[in-house]
């Protein structure tokens, strides 16, 4: 394991580093774009090294992947044994027990009692895309509505969904059709102001469904129960239940888009948890599986078993290896509380990103849930003007500092904060300091 210590060795990027970027632009498309192009060779706990032998602290966890840390002994023991097992044999053709069991971990820990069924897939947007398709031929119905600023990934029919069109869809399209898009209940910025927001929104939203596409047309109302790349945006208590009950009175199914908040992220094991929500169909990715590329689909076993056979699938979904490493990942979210564990981190982030708002009326807001934590950045309280240019600045000196930050939302201007749940309170201080550093020198 590597020493948990911030290491600045070189400059960052280091001449290593810079030597591979150089690399890089040469052989990889210009379409893949790199944050911080720091070379990385190695990782455990909350750090990563890179070629230059710089130690950097890990506030991004690969977006979310990485919760139970990089290098993660149980993932490391169970991926090894089962590589030198077999890598695969495509679960359609000769399956293997371990992707039932994954499915059965998947039935026990998603939210609600009743019975369920799993698929497995390879990534968030493969989840996203066959949720609709299960979605469609369970009920019938055609049209699929997603909300404001949400995140659902890069393929045609989930870019549609995405409502971001820089990087994600710009000149891209045409996108997939029965697409719709509603208001986002997003406190901070809602127009009738944070308390009015969940009664507001939900009459927003159910209102516009009714008019603009009928509710005997909808299949499925797809939500991230807190957002994430639109901007960590976390709805209004009353609003995810008060849509759940909507949905289910119009025969529409709920949809929850779990793949970053989801595995112990927000402090419970899925984000619908909070507040009791027991959505129709859960997406899953991400922290699932240590990073290996893992993902599913969960739900209601009537909706999961309405389609015919051969209708779900996919040469590499559920692969043994990616298999091996979730149900590692899960015993290690299990055996250590991981659950307990956000929480405090975001105790620890909320209290010092909170001290910093107090300093600074550039931080406009502070939100989240467990280790699932956001500050949006604004050039006036008043005007709230998203400040785009400050947050671009201030992750650079983060990066330059030692610090892997991640930005997000529609307009560029929230950080997201999420380190791996292995990571110290140590590491978690240090990497706070750095960011008001940082912070501090950009605002001048």
């Amino acid at each position: 394991m590597i020493e948990q210590q911030r290491i600045l060795a070189t400059s960052i990027p280091g001449p290593a580093s810079q030597a591979m970027q150089a690399r890089k632009t040469a052989a990889v498309s210009a379409g893949v774009s790199t944050g911080l192009p720091v070379y990385v060779v190695e990782g455990s706990g909350g750090i990563v090294r890179d070629v230059d032998g710089n130690q950097l602290i890990d506030f991004g966890s690969g977006i979310a992947v990485t919760t139970v840390g990089n290098g993660n002994q149980r993932v490391i023991d169970a991926v090894t044994a089962q590589i030198t097992a077999f890598t695969h044999t495509c679960f359609m053709v000769t399956p293997y027990d371990s992707y039932v069991e994954v499915c059965e971990k998947l039935n026990a820990l998603t939210p609600g009692d009743h019975e369920k069924r799993s698929a497995l897939f390879n990534s968030g947007a493969e989840a996203v895309e066959n949720a609709v398709k299960i979605a469609r031929h369970a009920t019938g119905r055609p049209a699929v509505v997603a909300f404001d600023h949400g995140y659902h990934g890069r393929t045609n029919l989930t870019m549609g969904l995405t409502a971001k069109n820089m990087p994600y869809k710009h000149r891209f399209g045409p996108f997939a059709g029965e697409l719709y898009r509603v208001p986002m209940a997003y406190p901070y910025r809602w127009p009738g102001g944070a308390q009015a927001c969940a009664e507001q929104a939900l009459r927003t939203v159910t209102d516009q469904i009714h008019a603009q596409v009928g509710e005997d047309n909808t299949a499925a109302v797809i939500i991230e129960p807190i957002q994430g790349e639109g901007g960590f945006i976390v709805p209004p208590e009353g609003f995810l239940p008060g849509l759940a009950d909507w949905c289910r009175e119009h025969g529409i199914l709920l949809i929850a888009d779990e793949v970053q908040s989801g595995f112990c992220r927000t402090g419970d094991w899925f984000a619908c948890d909070h507040e009791g929500v027991v959505p129709d169909l859960l997406t899953a990715a991400k922290g699932i599986a240590g990073g290996m590329p893992l993902a599913a689909v969960t739900g209601r076993a009537d909706l999961m078993d309405a389609v015919h056979a051969g209708g779900l699938g996919g040469t590499y979904g559920g692969n043994p290896v990616a298999c091996a490493a979730a149900l590692a990942a899960i015993e290690t979210m299990e055996q250590d509380d991981l659950r307990s564990r956000a929480r405090a981190i975001g105790d620890i982030l909320t209290d010092r990103l909170g001290r910093l708002a107090e300093k600074y009326d550039e931080i406009g807001d502070v939100r989240g849930r467990g280790a699932m934590i956001a500050m949006e950045l604004v050039t006036d309280p008043d005007t709230k003007e998203p400040a785009a240019a400050l947050t671009s600045a201030v992750n650079k000196g983060c990066h330059e500092r030692g610090l892997i930050t991640l930005t997000c939302g529609t307009y560029g201007n929230v950080f997201r904060f999420l380190p791996p749940l292995s990571i110290s309170d140590e590491l978690l201080h240090e990497g706070m300091d750095v960011l008001e550093e940082s912070f501090t020198a950009a605002v001048g």
